[in-house]
Parts: C-alpha cells; sequence; structure tokens
C-alpha cells in the first residue's frame, strides 16, 4: 500500500487540480498590444486566460500568426491586419475580434462574416475627442500656427510686420464636410461659434434632422470641391471613398481651399497632394491620418511649410482611451458569452 499523504499536501494538490481543470476551461484572449489601459485588461483577466505582446510597438505579423493559435478571442488595433491568414492561423475556436478604435478596414470583415466570427469596435467613445482634435487642427492649418511657431526658432521672426504670417479666418467661410456621422456632426456644432457664411456635407444619404441643428446643407461631391474654403474628411475608408481625393479632385478644388483629414489616410492619394500642396493649387493641408503610419521622416509631405501633420492622435484624450480600452473589452466577454456587444460591426 503507497504511504498516506499528509492532509495539508492532499489539499494543496486537490487546490491546484482545480485551479488547472478551471484554467483550462476559460477562454483565451491575445491582446496584440501591452500599452492598452490595464483597467480593459483587468475586466478579461477575472475571467479568461490573457496573453499580450510584450512591446510597445506593433507586434510583429509572424509573432501574431504564430500566437493567436487556438484563442477564442483577439483584442487588436489599428495596427494589425487581422486577414484571412491571421483567421486561419487562430482556427475554428475563434469567436471575437475586437479593435481598439472606430475604425475596422483592417479587419477583413467578409471573412469574419464567413466563420461566424463576431467584430467589436468603439464608435461613440471617441466622438468628442476626434472632433476636438479636428477643430485644433483647423485652426493650426488655416492660421498657420505650426508655420509661425518655427519661426521664433530659426531665427525668422524680425519684428512685427502688417502681412507676415497671415493666415485665414473661420468666420464668414465656406467649410464642406464629407461625412456626417457622430464625429461630423460635432465637428459642425464646434464650427458654429466661428461663424462660417455657410457649412455643407457630403454623404450617400440626407440627414434633415441633424443638418438642421447645425445649419448644414446637403450638395454633392463636385459642388463642395468647387465652393468650400475649408474642406473636412470624416468619413469612413471605403472603396467609394479611397484617394477619392485625387489630382482630379484638387484641380476643381479652390487655391485657397484647406484640406483637414483626421480620417484615414487612405481617403487622400498622397502623391496628388504632395503635388497640389507644392504647386500652390490648394492653400494648405492638416493630417492626423497618412499613409503609411508612421509617414517615412523623408517623405516629401515633411518638407512643405503649408502641411501639418499629427501622429495619428485624435482619439488621444486620456479619459477616451481608458473607456476604450473597457468597451473593446467588454466587447470581447459579451462575445464570449453569446450575449449583445457594446458595439458590434454589422456582418
Amino acid at each position: 500500500m503507497p504511504p498516506r499523504l499528509p492532509f495539508g499536501q492532499v489539499r494543496n494538490l486537490l487546490i491546484q487540480g482545480h485551479i488547472i481543470r478551471r484554467m483550462s476551461s476559460q477562454h483565451k484572449v491575445y491582446v496584440t498590444r501591452p500599452d492598452v489601459d490595464d483597467s480593459g485588461l483587468e475586466l478579461l483577466r477575472k475571467s479568461c486566460q490573457v496573453s499580450t505582446w510584450h512591446e510597445t510597438n506593433p507586434v510583429p505579423r509572424s509573432e501574431l500568426i504564430r500566437v493567436v493559435a487556438g484563442k477564442d478571442a483577439l483584442y487588436c488595433a489599428l495596427t494589425d491586419k487581422v486577414d484571412k491568414e491571421v483567421l486561419d492561423a487562430a482556427g475554428p475556436q475563434l469567436k471575437c475580434v475586437a479593435t481598439i478604435s472606430v475604425g475596422y478596414d483592417h479587419i477583413d470583415v467578409e471573412e469574419c462574416r464567413k466563420r461566424g466570427i463576431r467584430v467589436g469596435f468603439t464608435p461613440d467613445v471617441l466622438t468628442d475627442a476626434t472632433a476636438e482634435l479636428t477643430l485644433a487642427l483647423l485652426l493650426a492649418t488655416n492660421r498657420r500656427l505650426f508655420e509661425a511657431n518655427k519661426q521664433v526658432y530659426n531665427g525668422g521672426w524680425k519684428s512685427w510686420a502688417p502681412m507676415w504670417m497671415c493666415g485665414q479666418g473661420l468666420k464668414g467661410s465656406r467649410v464642406g464636410l464629407l461625412g456626417f456621422g457622430r464625429i461630423g456632426q460635432e465637428i459642425a456644432a464646434r464650427i458654429v461659434p466661428f461663424k462660417p457664411t455657410e457649412i455643407t456635407y457630403t454623404t450617400r444619404s440626407l440627414r434633415p434632422k441633424e443638418a438642421a441643428a447645425v445649419n448644414a446643407r446637403h450638395v454633392d461631391f463636385d459642388e463642395m470641391l468647387r465652393e468650400s474654403d475649408l474642406i473636412v474628411v470624416c468619413c469612413a475608408l471605403t472603396p467609394e471613398t479611397k484617394e477619392i481625393f485625387n489630382a482630379t479632385a484638387f484641380q476643381k478644388m479652390k487655391p485657397n481651399c484647406i484640406l483637414i483629414n483626421t480620417a484615414r489616410g487612405g481617403v487622400v492619394d498622397q502623391k496628388a497632394l504632395y503635388e497640389a500642396l507644392k504647386t500652390k493649387r490648394i492653400l494648405a493641408a492638416g493630417l492626423d491620418v497618412t499613409t503609411p503610419e508612421p509617414l517615412p521622416i523623408d517623405d516629401p509631405l515633411l518638407k512643405l511649410d503649408n502641411v501639418v501633420i499629427l501622429p495619428h492622435i485624435g482619439s488621444a484624450d486620456i479619459e477616451t482611451r481608458k473607456e476604450m480600452s473597457r468597451i473593446t473589452a467588454r466587447n470581447i466577454l459579451a462575445a464570449l458569452a453569446g450575449d449583445k456587444m457594446v458595439a458590434e460591426v454589422e456582418l
């Protein structure tokens, strides 16, 4: 007969066995960034096995394909391309892909639909933060703030001069919005106090109630190009909007027109934009999004004085990013439980 183990040792073995069985039954979640706010990760850790990429730069694709195998959910970001290859590597048990962003063009949603994989995103929480940043970028570009700031440091500031560093005012201008969803509406509401002559918007569908709130008028794309002093891009990247701002579009714009893009870099043909800015076909541009991201430091756009470029910080408000982390986690937990997500992409 084998020797009897002390009660305490038996108890420890039973507890360990329970923990092992419990962990084996937990859902497995892979998080592609370690630098998301921990409040979201803590929600996941309460009931899931969570593993995370360990560096504060995008997970290499080869690593993502390796570690996603066997996971039940993927917590990703705009920097992660989630396509058929990644989904194949994950396996048939993958139930959810949740991105900590409002955009989801980095996810092959059609492939997810075919496999019954639910897709979560964070659309509403970053509306105000993005609208605020858009207005800041618009004003910085319109009034040449970055260009003027450089003169303080490079010796260009000699004295006050009547017409030196003059920009355009928002008052009396015509502002066009490509896209009039939640963010577009909030941008328009923030522009109204600056007393523009008119706000117009271009969308596939009319939004009369929302437009009335800011006294905006629906126009087609060509009219917006021809008549606007300022054009703000706040639409999704789709096959219809991809590089919609191309050489042809820039030719139709007024020479004093300023283009602001805080939506997706792919909406603008950047080579055509560079030529339009260099030749003064349009006055200036302000970009929070580019293709690629980050923009290479030798990109020709960075050599121009009439462009302001930011490193995709539209939603970079502390509380906003915290809530985005929590929503992404709640989307995953809901999908794993078969419940309604906070925000789910319609497949």
